[in-house]
């Protein structure tokens, strides 16, 4: 076992040392200059779409948006970006918003993918997802079921597992809660949404999102009330030390340029999830009348987990002494210390309360993203019943247990799972092209846009269901 975990290590560390660290942000600037930075223009256009109306029973724009932020605000956003300071200095937070950035505009792209190649539920509501463009845009149901596979083992099952062990543990710590009972709460929670469908994922979503942000911001908010005075400094030590990290101070002193570009980049990756084809699952099943509406959307999702969220999450650590303590507090410890410094003993219960939303709202927009790429498989009742008690198993297995093995294979699985997305986005971008070209001859022109198959040459006869005649 101790060599089989040893050889997964390997793997990830070709994976995500020199493979998709430098490919995700190679793939995020080619489409920043080809949609001329659509990511800064469209911005604007994203906030006034945001909360588009749907019709009775379907889910909304803002839903699906939700539902994909749900899954990116998780985990990444608090230990994800302590771990990048205390390893790769205050520089590795520049890479993450120059990470986030550039892979906005390849969210947009797989986003708007998703919603051109959505298939319809039998309930009225859409599924779709890279598995569903790949098979109908590439011709390759083969490759569509590996990907979707690799995302059932790391999305719906692992990190699942990972999001109900950071719960049990910081509820154990903050308030003495026994980590079976919790796990007991936490797949009684988990089964009340995942059994009620994809309207009642989208509906917790739309409450609990907005809710988790806002309390963990006024934390990030106050802290820099208080420490006003710090804040020019602490942004000039982001910026210059993502250029010169041996002026880094603390743990991370004397780290080279490429750990704080690699640590930043990755932390940014594994915390927004542009391009590596999760949030596209929950992009298809929005009700919306052109699928650029919803790329602008999932495009938004990504500024806010990482240029928001995870800059909150570096303010608060870099505003306390925590940094500077050397080596002795790292990953969820470090931000931990640092919120303990800017809210006193209420520290440790709100932190726990924080990893509660965020972790509880990833459980169930991973299971969102499962689901569809189950149906893809085969469309079996049983078999999303079979899944659904597997998610809950593992819920309950990552609340008690401990996870450092299945969290390497799923590091293997999610990078697999990104290697087939983007080669697939990068095959298929000339939809999304057309598509935005349609949407912003329609915007020049006074309309709000509609979207119709036939006005991209070459996709109607693609289409297994063709949702835009």
């Amino acid at each position: 076992m101790e060599a089989f975990h040893g050889f997964i290590n390997d793997i990830n560390g070709i994976l995500w040392s020199y493979v998709l660290v430098y490919l995700l942000f190679g793939v995020g600037i080619y489409f920043t200059i080809r949609f001329g930075f659509l990511q800064f223009r469209g911005l604007k256009r994203a906030c006034q779409v945001t909360f588009a109306k749907a019709g009775p029973g379907e889910i909304s724009s803002f839903q699906a948006f939700a539902t994909g932020l749900a899954s990116r605000v998780g985990m990444g956003n608090i230990a994800g970006v302590a771990t990048a300071i205390s390893v790769g200095g205050p520089g590795a937070v520049f890479w993450m918003w120059v990470t986030a950035l550039l892979g906005m505009s390849s969210a947009f792209v797989e986003a708007t993918l998703a919603q051109i190649f959505k298939v319809k539920n039998g309930d009225g509501t859409f599924r779709g997802g890279p598995a569903y463009y790949i098979q109908q845009g590439l011709g390759s149901r083969g490759w569509g079921i590996a990907f979707a596979l690799s995302l059932l083992l790391a999305f719906g099952l692992v990190f699942n597992a990972l999001q109900s062990n950071a719960i049990a543990e910081s509820m154990e710590v903050a308030f003495g809660i026994d980590r079976t009972l919790m796990g007991i709460i936490l797949v009684a929670a988990s089964g009340a949404v995942i059994f009620g469908g994809a309207r009642r994922i989208g509906k917790v979503a739309e409450i609990l999102v907005p809710v988790m942000a806002v309390i963990y911001l006024l934390v990030a908010v106050y802290a820099i009330i208080t420490n006003i005075g710090e804040l020019p400094r602490v942004l000039g030590l982001i910026v210059s030390a993502a250029f010169n990290p041996q002026a880094a101070l603390g743990g991370a002193a004397g780290v080279g340029l490429k750990q704080a570009m690699e640590m930043g980049i990755k932390r940014g990756l594994f915390s927004n999830e542009a391009g590596m084809g999760s949030a596209p699952n929950a992009a298809a099943s929005a009700s919306t009348p052109h699928p650029v509406n919803q790329g602008l959307l999932q495009m938004l999702g990504v500024f806010v987990d990482t240029i928001i969220v995870c800059s909150a999450t570096a303010l608060i650590i870099l505003l306390s002494p925590a940094y500077t303590a050397g080596d002795e507090a790292k990953g969820i410890a470090l931000t931990q210390a640092a919120v303990n410094h800017h809210v006193g003993a209420g520290g440790p219960g709100f932190l726990a309360i924080a990893i509660f939303l965020f972790a509880f709202t990833s459980i169930i927009g991973n299971y969102a993203y499962a689901e569809s790429n189950i149906n893809f498989i085969k469309r079996s009742p049983t078999l999303v019943l079979i899944f659904r008690l597997m998610v809950l198993g593992m819920v309950m297995f990552g609340a008690t247990g401990s996870l450092p093995l299945v969290w390497d294979m799923a590091d293997v699985s999610m990078g697999f799972m990104a290697l087939i997305n983007l080669a697939a986005i990068l095959l298929l971008s000339k939809f999304s092209f057309a598509a935005w070209k349609d949407y912003a001859s329609q915007l020049k022109a006074g309309k709000e846009p509609v979207f119709k198959s036939e006005s991209i040459e070459g996709l109607k006869g693609k289409l297994m269901d063709d949702n835009w005649k």
